[in-house]
């Protein structure tokens, strides 16, 4: 248990952090969730527009460092490269 006053507030500051940080982790890994079922499913225009929007998630968590700028970006790569290579 904490007995400085400063570190009970770096405390309860981590743990409300902790909530924010894992929102925006849980909403962008959703977003590339629907990117993959939308490439399984075959359908090219669906796995576009999930892709559109599932860029800026992306961005936005690598700008708030819940990862790294390159992990980002070779994510959205990659998932557009394999849009890319789909039929139709």
């Amino acid at each position: 248990m904490a007995y400085h006053k400063s570190a009970k507030t770096r405390i309860r500051r981590n743990a409300r952090r902790a909530d924010i940080n894992r929102s925006r982790r849980t909403r962008m890994r959703g977003a590339l969730r629907r990117v993959d079922e939308a490439i399984a499913s075959g359908d090219k225009t669906a796995a576009q527009e999930a892709l559109r929007a599932a860029q800026p998630e992306v961005a936005r968590g690598a700008g708030q460092k819940l990862l790294h700028r390159n992990t980002a970006s070779r994510k959205i790569s990659r998932l557009a490269s394999s849009i890319k290579a789909m039929e139709g």
